[in-house]
């Protein structure tokens, strides 16, 4: 995916890398006294220093991810979200550096800000196939220097796959994605008036050829039925309707107190109906089966 650019918009990012550079930087005991403040008396001046001073790693992280296609001045920006929420959360009483714990913040969300723009088809829903994105062109590149191997054969596949802990099949298809990119699907094939890639889709649904046998096989199967139905006794018929044709199935206990008998009774009638139904259907299916068979006389 790519994005126009704009020269003013250029200009005003280059302006701002500039001024993040300018920020004087803190020691560890200015970092801890800023943060302190904050946490404790919600000094904002101090948290507006502290960010400042800590800009351009902003700058930094975001320029590692400069080949995905989207604006700098985007991920700068959403680095500067991390950053900002890396200062919310940061407790001085840890004595960890602000730097090292900012770090994390700032690579999370401009990783999610480019996982959610970077395809209209959502990217990297797990944690494991948002490793594999953000790390396979990495591993691509170390394997591409090696001038023994061919890239992406089955063996460099593999141990990928084994590196990052995804299967074969997932590097395959995240490789096959990170180089086709974004495609209409009303792009043609071909020349003018050529197919689109919509009309070669298949369609998973079934054909009008099985909805037809579907429709009549489901005719014979009712009128199986009802014959079958109509073998048994009224009790039983009645028994098979309550239990198995209803969403609101009754139950063993409120039937037989309905017929007058126990529900162990009723369970009984119960299979006793319902090994009829089986038999009559089973006896249906084997004559049919046996008629197609029969060679034409």
């Amino acid at each position: 995916m790519s994005y126009p650019k704009d020269n003013a918009t250029q200009q005003a990012h280059r302006r701002y890398v500039r001024n993040t550079m300018d920020a004087p930087l803190l020691s560890r005991e200015e970092e801890f006294s800023l943060a302190r403040r904050w946490k404790d008396h919600k000094d904002e001046k101090a948290l507006h220093t502290l960010i400042k001073a800590y800009a351009r790693l902003v700058v930094s992280i975001a320029t590692k991810y400069k080949n995905y296609g989207l604006p700098a001045d985007d991920l700068v920006q959403e680095g500067n979200i991390g950053l900002m929420e890396a200062a919310a959360r940061f407790d001085p009483d840890l004595e960890n550096r602000f730097s090292t714990y900012a770090m994390w913040w700032i690579r999370a969300q401009i990783q999610d800000f480019i996982l959610r723009n970077w395809s209209i088809v959502r990217t990297g829903t797990t944690s494991r196939q948002k490793s594999l994105f953000f790390n396979l062109r990495r591993l691509r590149a170390q394997i591409e220097g090696q001038s023994t191997r061919a890239w992406m054969d089955d063996d460099a596949i593999a141990d990928i796959a084994k590196e990052l802990g995804v299967t074969p099949k997932d590097v395959a298809a995240m490789e096959a994605r990170m180089n086709a990119g974004d495609q209409a699907l009303s792009t043609t094939i071909g020349e003018y008036d050529a197919p689109t890639l919509q009309d070669m889709m298949p369609d998973p649904g079934p054909t009008p050829e099985d909805i037809v046998i579907g429709m009549k096989d489901g005719t014979t199967r009712s009128t199986w039925l009802n014959e079958a139905l109509s073998a048994l006794s009224e009790r039983e018929r009645n028994i098979v309707a309550q239990r198995q044709m209803r969403d609101d199935v009754v139950t063993l206990d409120a039937l037989g107190k309905q017929l007058g008998i126990s529900k162990e009774r009723v369970r009984q009638l119960e299979k006793k109906a319902l090994d009829k139904l089986r038999t009559a259907l089973e006896v249906k299916a084997n004559t049919l089966r046996l008629e197609k068979d029969m060679p034409f006389m």
